[in-house]
């Protein structure tokens, strides 16, 4: 229905970005989650982009852009959080999958891992102190904001990164150097 209404609205889709998700700030083991809690986090972070970009993916047009929003915890995982990093993984997973089931139609499908992003999400676990801990571990030696992410994904949507497919685009101020 979203793809649906974009086309209506706009006459085309060519451009795509999936970003959902829910960050639980209880630091919560595994062995204590609850059903309940684990379903709440799947359903917000990975049932939201496999809906939406099943829709998508059937109606974009050959050459277009399709950008997952996942997270540095579904690379390296989170203790205390393993629903919110399961989930990620499984963006991940999903948009390498998806750049080779969509190559044939020339639709590059990418994904963004951002780390620590000042938003309305993390203000809980940023107050007081936390932000502080949290800025000591990024090398850059701040918490990106909404906009650092936002260039990263206008980049992957844009021709110059027409021949990058399947990529995971790590935005964390060196804070997890991995690839």
């Amino acid at each position: 229905m979203l793809a649906q209404t974009a086309i209506d609205e706009l006459g085309v889709l060519n451009i795509f970005v999936a970003s959902a998700g829910i960050w639980p700030v209880e630091d919560i083991p595994l062995t204590d989650m609850s059903d309940r809690h684990w379903h709440r986090t799947i359903q917000h972070n990975l049932d939201s982009i496999f809906f939406t970009v099943q829709s998508a993916a059937r109606l974009i047009t050959d050459g277009g852009s399709i950008v997952l929003v996942s997270s540095t915890a579904g690379q390296r995982g989170e203790a205390y959080h393993s629903d919110y990093a399961a989930t990620k993984g499984a963006v991940i997973s999903l948009a390498k999958s998806l750049a080779v089931e969509l190559a044939p139609r020339d639709i590059n499908v990418n994904c963004v891992a951002p780390g620590w992003v000042d938003t309305e999400m993390v203000q809980a676990a940023i107050a007081e102190s936390g932000r502080d801990r949290i800025v000591s571990g990024i090398p850059i030696g701040r918490i990106a904001s909404a906009e650092d992410i936002a260039g990263p994904i206008v980049f992957l949507c844009s021709s110059l990164a027409r021949h990058i497919t399947g990529e995971v685009l790590n935005v964390n101020g060196g804070s997890v150097l991995c690839g």
